[in-house]
């Protein structure tokens, strides 16, 4: 296991639970009574880390090298699934991953991004940054979601859209700008979650749906907190306070109203539980679509724009008013 900085205590107690199992095992002598002890304390100090957490550590347990990523949900989630490649203009984007699934009887589209599970892959996947060609992709399997009248699921996990200047130069603006327009106005259900890094753009190229969630310990904010921190301050040293002045976690999105709900993980986390991580969303998935599939389409398309036309607040002075109307 990766032990992250915060995680440091749990690192000394795992070491000495498997030099105990080891001599548990090798017959020397019987430790099951200082064992159950020790997993106890594990339990009791996953529970006093986690419950207590910053922003900035949840950014980085989003990041956990040994965090799911959509292929694993989508293999545990699934009895079936067919991935489709394409965007059917320019090339194949590995960074998004789709195709049709069958989650416990019920045909779905399943969308996501797929960061990879070592350096080589992520080299291959691209980090999970998508090029509009991925975006495109993504679009053209909701299109034949809505023509197979399969309700579409959504896996958002990334640091960003690609920022090259090829990707630029292949309108990745307008490719995030369509998906939003079309997944308004789309007649099957949408439901998106967020299950790592929801950065900017890159991730609310995904984002819009009927219902929108956040796993525990993920982010979603416009900005990374070290984009931020460089911004404001010059340096990268200073993305813990970003982090924090952000407001990115699922606490504070729901706060505002920008999600529906969130979905709680396993004490330690997704990394340290991933069968059980996925058998939760695959329960939370299977319950909102058996809700959305009773509403009518047109009902459903109102619902859906009317809950991103009420977002955000705003705030004016009333001599400002006046003067402008003067």
């Amino acid at each position: 296991m990766i032990f992250l900085e915060f995680e440091k205590p749990l690192e000394n107690l795992y070491e000495q639970l498997e030099k105990m199992k080891e001599v548990s095992e090798a017959g020397e002598i019987d430790l099951s009574d200082k064992i159950k002890e020790l997993e106890s304390k594990i339990k009791t100090t996953q529970k006093e880390i986690y419950s207590s957490l910053t922003g900035w550590q949840k950014v980085q347990l989003s990041r956990h090298p040994e965090r799911p990523y959509t292929l694993y949900y989508v293999e545990q989630m699934c009895k079936k699934f067919v991935e489709l490649h394409g965007d059917r203009y320019f090339g194949d984007d590995k960074a998004i991953v789709g195709g049709l699934g069958n989650i416990d009887g019920t045909n779905v589209v399943i969308i996501g991004h797929q960061k990879g599970v070592n350096t080589k892959m992520r080299q291959y996947r691209n980090f999970g940054m998508a090029n509009p060609e991925g975006y495109r992709k993504a679009l053209r399997l909701m299109k034949l979601a809505e023509r197979l009248n399969h309700p579409i699921v959504c896996l958002i996990d990334t640091p960003g859209a690609y920022p090259g200047i090829e990707a630029e130069e292949r309108g990745q603006a307008e490719a995030i700008a369509r998906n939003l327009f079309e997944m308004a106005q789309l007649t099957v259900p949408v439901v998106c979650v967020v299950i790592g890094e929801g950065a900017s753009g890159g991730a609310i190229g995904l984002g819009l749906g009927d219902r929108v969630y956040m796993m525990e310990n993920t982010w979603y904010s416009v900005i990374s907190p070290e984009s931020c921190s460089s911004i404001l301050w010059r340096s990268w040293d200073y993305k813990e306070q970003a982090a924090e002045a952000l407001k990115l976690t699922a606490d504070n999105m729901l706060e505002f109203g920008l999600i529906d709900g969130i979905i709680k993980e396993p004490s330690g986390g997704a990394h340290a539980h991933p069968e059980e991580t996925a058998k939760l969303l695959k329960r939370h998935i299977k319950k909102v679509i058996a809700e959305l599939v009773e509403i009518d389409p047109e009902d459903r398309i109102e619902q859906r724009i009317n809950k991103y036309s009420e977002m955000g607040r705003f705030a004016y002075k009333e001599a400002a008013v006046k003067e402008a109307k003067v």
